[in-house]
């Protein structure tokens, strides 16, 4: 099959978390046979982000992970168009601009293409419904969206079953715990600060524990602006700015513990919707503590893959634990290991997408004769 995905950025991962997914699914993709492309805007803000803050040595990481990975840039909307014309399947995420989006919805409804899917990956459809409503997707056959909450406000909007849950996954070749064991010590937070749209949990659930608690905590991500450097270095909290997304497994290796705090969006209004970075902390063998969030689809085992705080104080307890019980460390890591291996690495994702194509694909004349 021929697959052509048209994304923000594929190279960078600058306060762009799709990116860590999307790279595995393209992979796994090409490692099944499958002949992918991937288009993306000329400028795209992603990159250039990373090349201001760290020039093209910021891409060395993404390069030396994803070789057979590499994104064809594009100027004008119409000739990216025609290039991806003769793909079976093209998907088109969410952070792309409205005039590709209809475009392509355009381009489909004249033929081109056999399937061509929205993929929504954020929040704004309940946040910034106006927002996501400039989408012109009538031409498009489905929606990929992360998780079901995000896919029930498309039905609502007259999607019906043609809207499918795609939730996110590990990318379990680069995702994995470390062959050799060595020494762990302290809590590792990968996040970007952004919008303030959890610094108050983050006192509450990460920076507050961790100081209580006496562990030292370092802190990676990006957007990070002057009153929030200045409540980490209140807490004691080590900034080490960005970090390239290959670079995190080796980052977890080093540390006892991981905590998950979700934006108030995905508590609040999509429940059921962990980021990627759960995915990829239990993938690489390090225990996780969650602040609240609701794992209403059952993607994991709350309290047996990974432990879950309602409070500060019940955080404080969680990460005291940690520290002084390494047989509840080791039935964590070995458990968290195995739902990820068994439900929710790339790899079920790619099939996922081929079995969502299939469903879609509309008949030959010759299948329909037979």
């Amino acid at each position: 099959m021929r697959i052509a995905y048209f994304t923000h950025s594929l190279a960078s991962c600058w306060n762009h978390g799709n990116a860590h997914f999307l790279r595995g699914v393209l992979r796994e993709l090409i490692r099944r046979g499958h002949e992918v492309q991937s288009f993306e805007p000329r400028g795209a803000w992603s990159l250039a982000n990373l090349l201001r803050d760290h020039g093209e040595a910021g891409l060395a990481p993404f390069r030396a992970a994803y070789p057979e990975l590499q994104a064809e840039t594009y100027d004008a909307i119409e000739p990216a168009v025609e290039r991806a014309a003769q793909a079976d399947l093209v998907i088109v995420h969410e952070w792309n601009e409205p005039a590709l989006v209809a475009a392509l919805g355009e381009a489909r409804k004249r033929g081109a293409f056999d399937t061509l899917l929205f993929h929504d990956t954020h929040h704004r459809a309940v946040s910034e419904p106006e927002t996501m409503r400039r989408f012109d997707l009538s031409g498009y056959d489905g929606v990929l969206a992360f998780g079901e909450a995000l896919a029930a406000v498309y039905r609502d909007w007259g999607w019906g079953d043609r809207v499918f849950v795609w939730h996110e996954a590990a990318d379990i070749p680069l995702f994995q715990p470390p062959i050799t064991e060595g020494p762990r010590h302290g809590l590792v937070w990968i996040g970007n600060w952004g919008d303030d749209e959890r610094s108050a949990e983050l006192e509450s659930f990460l920076f507050g524990p961790a100081q209580a608690v006496g562990l030292p905590l370092d802190i990676y991500g990006v957007r990070y602006p002057e009153a929030a450097l200045a409540t980490l270095a209140r807490y004691g909290a080590r900034y080490h700015g960005w970090a390239a997304n290959v670079a995190a497994p080796a980052l977890f290796a080093h540390h006892l513990a991981t905590v998950h705090v979700p934006r108030r969006f995905y508590v609040e209004r999509l429940p059921g919707i962990p980021t990627i970075r759960v995915f990829e902390a239990l993938a690489c063998g390090i225990p996780l503590v969650c602040s609240p969030w609701e794992d209403a689809e059952g993607l994991f085992r709350p309290g047996i893959d990974y432990l879950v705080a309602r409070s500060g104080a019940e955080m404080e307890r969680s990460l005291r634990a940690l520290r002084d019980d390494a047989e509840l460390r080791r039935s964590l890591v070995q458990n968290g290991l195995a739902v990820i291996r068994a439900r929710h690495t790339c790899g079920h994702r790619a099939e996922e997408l081929l079995r969502v194509a299939q469903r879609l694909r509309a008949p030959t004349p010759q299948e329909r004769c037979a």
